[in-house]
């Protein structure tokens, strides 16, 4: 039972680390055969009773860098021109990429978790944030994180 389990949380763990889009749910359908053994899948099985699993996903990475330049006084906030805030979670991978970056190249930066601080989080749906990292340099808001990309905005 254990092992299937294990079998369970590394297929969620997949779909979250393979950028697989889920709006807010996935349906997962969970049924034990006639040996006793416990089986998921997408798809109900015709031969036993079945129960429903649901498993979600409430903020995914970018696939790819958006970049959009015309955000208002109001959603900056504070900042000023030039000034980077990035809002961001602790498994993301692009997250621990830009802070990286930002560290290596002497970029003060102000970091936000959506997910240990509500503060950080109401201010990242008023933002329009649907993915991480989700950074502000001045005016300016890049969804995703690429080096190319932030030093277009950056400098």
């Amino acid at each position: 039972m254990k092992r299937l389990m294990m079998k369970y949380l590394l297929a969620i763990m997949i779909l979250c680390i393979s950028g697989v889009a889920i709006s807010d749910s996935y349906q997962v359908y969970k049924w034990v055969d006639e040996n006793g053994q416990v089986h998921f899948g997408d798809e109900p099985s015709e031969i036993s009773d079945v129960e429903k699993v649901t498993v979600e996903v409430n903020v995914t990475s970018y696939e790819r860098v958006t970049i959009d330049s015309d955000i208002s006084d109001d959603d900056v906030g504070s900042g000023q021109s030039g000034k980077v805030v990035m809002y961001s979670t602790s498994w993301c991978g692009y997250c621990k990429k830009a802070r990286q970056y930002f560290r290596a190249n002497a970029i003060p930066f102000t970091e936000h978790d959506i997910e240990k601080d509500k503060s950080a989080k109401k201010k990242y749906d008023a933002l329009g944030g649907r993915g991480v990292p989700l950074i502000l340099v001045g005016k300016k808001r890049m969804s995703g994180f690429s080096e190319s990309s932030f030093n277009r905005i950056y400098n």
